[in-house]
């Protein structure tokens, strides 16, 4: 069976994002909050859109909007700062991640991605962290989170590597 790390290491955009989180067999699990880290997400529909996929987003309005027609369980929000929706997305995380099984979990942040991780990692499910674009010279709180239970870390640009040395560049996303 062909995993998240196997394909070759390029540079350039979506495609490369595509190439760069790799060949998997399985379901994948996309975990974001609303915004720009499911508009991340979105732009790698290329990639996810022929796999078996569940989304794990907040029940918000432009969630709904935007994955229409998706199979989505509703994590708890806001996740900043807020020790209750972590653990009760911590319990999620085992639901869902136990339940569903899948082969991958990919995720551009935030908060709710670390539970997610965790979960994976016990599972020895590999893991996609996709970090955001628009922070560049530093770590965001969710990439230091989420570091040690990630498989493969991507990054959009140059600058990104000398925070994140262990990631893989892909170029901009969006």
């Amino acid at each position: 069976m062909r995993t998240a790390m196997d394909g070759p290491a390029m540079t350039g955009g979506v495609t490369t994002a595509a190439t760069a989180t790799g060949a998997v067999d399985g379901k994948v699990l996309l975990v974001t909050t609303q915004g720009g880290h499911l508009t991340q997400l979105l732009a790698l529909r290329a990639w996810w859109g022929a796999r078996e996929r569940l989304w794990v987003a907040p029940g918000t309005p432009d969630v709904a909007d935007r994955l229409a027609g998706e199979r989505v369980v509703a994590s708890h929000w806001p996740t900043t700062r807020n020790l209750a929706n972590l653990v009760r997305n911590l319990l999620l995380a085992v639901r869902v991640v136990t339940r569903e099984r899948p082969a991958l979990v990919v995720s551009a942040g935030a908060g709710v991605a670390v539970p997610f991780f965790v979960v994976a990692w016990l599972l020895r499910i590999p893991t996609v962290f996709i970090e955001v674009y628009d922070r560049v010279d530093s770590a965001t709180v969710t990439g230091r989170l989420v570091g040690p239970f990630t498989t493969r870390r991507i990054v959009q640009w140059d600058q990104q590597l000398d925070v994140y040395p262990d990631a893989r560049l892909v170029g901009r996303l969006l």
